[in-house]
């Protein structure tokens, strides 16, 4: 933290702590000057908010007898405080006249509300307030006469100053118990959990999800634990609403349990008690700074379809899309055959959209932190596409013949099926233009909403195919079959073959150059099976056992040995001219508050958007020259392998994957997010204050 932060943190704090100091001496010396007071008026020394006590009907052995301290301010300036008064102020202390076999239990307020003065956060009320407390008369209580008595001592402020006040209580039957018991925070049934996690109190409340949350505030009784002016997190989980709270620099940083109060932003609010336990992970942002909220379902809509529709221009989907279009127009001849060919495409596209939606959903449920493309994330399921890029690779190459994805053999809906799924599968590396915005908002919205969109995102991507198998004219735009497709079908090895290159140099990041060596073992066993599958298909012969004999011995040493091989990628600093920092939560805290402009970006090695971007607009020496005469301060979250900081702070943005990029400039209070294509001089540009 910067020193001018800490500096002007103490000062509010040793301001908070004299303020206290002078009303706690101020306190104590009220009931000695009361004594020497010969008047009898039970309001001594509270002429800026009267008090008066009151009691409920007449105390009965073993039941809870209510008493209420009725608090009124002589004019709309004053207040009073919580029993935890904030930063600054002071609590209440009650002192009753009961026999000693009489037990008083904690005093029950109304819900306070926030006054922030001088950047100190005060807990107060406004207006008139009454505390409850409950009493539990003893065996004596047959002898008692009454009335109560006692003394209380407790502060009256306004914006500009504090007044200790000091009072002696008697009881008065009477009062309107029904109304000051329906203003007190009713108490939870259920026990919350809490955790202290780094510097962050977390704390799961047990709420039903039905209940309303305008603007929630936990208002935590324990002292010297928490910021209490620092912003709040909410995140609701089923019936569980999880806070998430910045610890006090300064406090104790532990707590053995706690208590509090929830507010909901409408004046009401429920009180609870929290052991140490385990709290949640995850769940649906409700409020905090950050919250995002999903734009209109018509641009989610149509950002999913032109997301998906754009993802088929991908070098490995576009290889797999133009055959297929190629072997329709072959099997044209049969107007039903096309729609069925279309109609299956689309099914094992829009069905692999789906699940991978709802396994993605499923995890975040289930508290892990993942995002778009989280498979992509595991070295094994980045093997085995590799391993399937491969295969196609030699598909195309004609080393042997697979009809699911062959131009020499009409449609067949099973193939068009399994292409489908195939081609849904490779496409999803990366969150392009438009689609970003549905899938951000995806994790936002209820079950149902967000799998629908994870299904136009599938339609998108299957329409080129449909629309050729409903739309003859579209067919017939084609070129007529000859042996010039075999010829393509060679050509489009190419670039699945890059795309396997690049599997090979991403296997590489993943899990080190050991991983990748078995990596390409594995590889070179299974194209030896497909080509001794192709000598037998030339042959006319049954080829596929073939397959299984010649492929299980490297497939047996790559489960052995890939596990063995597996280096995890270490926290490495991101590779560029423009030395970024790595991302933490802290390094851009420190960033921010330097006063200079950030530019905080997240990628992957697996994003082909990102490593586009950063070709064309990133890693140039223009941009890195108006940076250095800007002074900005670049952070660079990698995205490569899973991070739950990056993903929950993804998460937080609407992004629901990468690219993202944010532009920070000195003093903002939220970020410019910028383009996911970024154009060559934009980031110059920002740098030099032209945009």
């Amino acid at each position: 933290m910067p020193h001018a932060r800490i500096f002007t943190k103490l000062i509010r704090q040793f301001g908070a702590w004299l303020l206290a100091l002078v009303a706690s001496v101020a306190l104590l010396a009220a009931p000695a000057q009361a004594q020497q007071s010969a008047s009898p008026d039970p309001l001594i020394g509270s002429d800026n908010i009267a008090v008066t006590l009151h009691a409920e009907g007449q105390p009965t052995e073993g039941k809870e007898w209510l008493l209420a301290l009725h608090f009124e301010p002589k004019g709309p300036e004053w207040h009073g405080y919580w029993s935890n008064p904030g930063d600054a102020g002071a609590g209440m202390v009650l002192n009753l006249s009961l026999p000693p076999d009489w037990e008083v239990g904690e005093p029950r307020y109304p819900v306070p509300k926030r006054l922030l003065i001088a950047g100190l956060m005060n807990h107060v009320y406004e207006g008139p307030y009454t505390v409850l407390v409950p009493v539990i008369p003893g065996p004596s209580v047959k002898s008692f006469t009454g009335p109560v008595g006692g003394t209380v001592d407790y502060l009256a402020c306004t914006d500009q100053i504090c007044v200790p006040q000091f009072a002696r209580l008697s009881a008065s039957a009477g009062g309107d118990f029904a109304g000051w018991r329906a203003a007190v925070a009713p108490l939870l049934d259920a026990r919350a959990a809490f955790a202290i996690s780094g510097k962050t109190l977390r704390v799961a409340i047990p709420l039903p999800e039905s209940v309303g949350l305008a603007d929630p505030y936990v208002f935590i009784a324990n002292k010297q634990l928490v910021s209490y002016s620092a912003a709040q997190t909410f995140r609701r989980k089923g019936d569980l609403l999880i806070a998430e709270i910045p610890l006090d620099e300064f406090g104790t940083g532990k707590a053995e349990a706690l208590s509090g109060i929830l507010a909901f932003g409408d004046g009401s609010g429920v009180r609870f008690a929290a052991d140490l336990g385990t709290v949640p992970t995850g769940g649906e942002q409700v409020a905090g700074p950050n919250k995002v909220t999903a734009p209109p379902i018509w641009t989610l809509v149509l950002g999913a379809l032109l997301g998906g529709l754009l993802l088929n221009i991908m070098p490995c989907v576009f290889p797999i899309l133009s055959l297929k279009a190629i072997a329709l127009a072959r099997a044209g001849e049969s107007e039903a055959k096309a729609r069925s060919e279309g109609l299956a495409y689309t099914a094992g596209v829009v069905l692999a959209c789906v699940a991978l939606g709802a396994a993605l959903l499923a995890l975040r449920a289930a508290g892990e932190q993942v995002g778009w493309a989280f498979q992509l994330q595991q070295p094994g399921v980045v093997v085995g596409l590799l391993v399937l890029a491969a295969a196609i690779t030699a598909n195309f190459a004609g080393l042997f013949e697979l009809p699911a994805i062959s131009v020499s053999m009409g449609g067949e809906k099973t193939g068009a099926f399994a292409t489908g799924l195939l081609a849904a599968f490779v496409a999803t590396p990366c969150t392009g233009p438009f689609m970003a915005a549905a899938l951000g908002a995806a994790l936002l919205l209820p079950v149902p909403q967000a799998l629908l969109l994870f299904a136009l995102l599938g339609l998108g991507l299957a329409l080129p195919f449909l629309l050729l198998g409903f739309v003859p004219p579209l067919r017939r735009m084609l070129p007529k079959p000859g042996a010039w497709m075999e010829r393509f079908r060679r050509i489009m090895a190419i670039p699945m073959g890059l795309t396997a290159l690049a599997l090979v140099w991403l296997t590489v990041q993943l899990g080190g150059r050991g991983f990748g060596a078995v990596a390409l073992v594995l590889v070179f066993g299974v194209l030896v099976a497909l080509f001794v599958v192709g000598k037998l298909q030339r042959g006319g012969k049954m080829a596929w056992p073939a397959f299984g004999l010649v492929a299980a011995p490297f497939l047996v040493f790559a489960l052995i040995a890939l596990p063995n091989a597996y280096e995890a990628k270490a926290g490495e600093v991101h590779e560029s001219i423009l030395k970024p920092q790595a991302f933490s939560a802290d390094a851009l805290a420190k960033a921010r508050a330097s006063g200079k402009p950030v530019f905080l970006y997240f990628t992957a090695d697996w994003c082909v958007t990102c490593k586009v971007n950063e070709a064309s607009s990133i890693e140039r020496e223009s941009t890195a020259a108006a940076f250095e005469k800007a002074g900005v301060v670049t952070i660079v979250g990698d995205w490569t392998v899973r991070d739950a900081a990056i993903t929950q702070f993804l998460t937080e943005q609407g992004a629901a994957g990468v690219p993202l990029y944010l532009w920070y400039a000195p003093g903002a209070s939220s970020p410019q997010q910028l383009p996911q294509v970024l154009t060559p001089d934009l980031l110059e540009d920002l740098a030099s204050g032209d945009r």
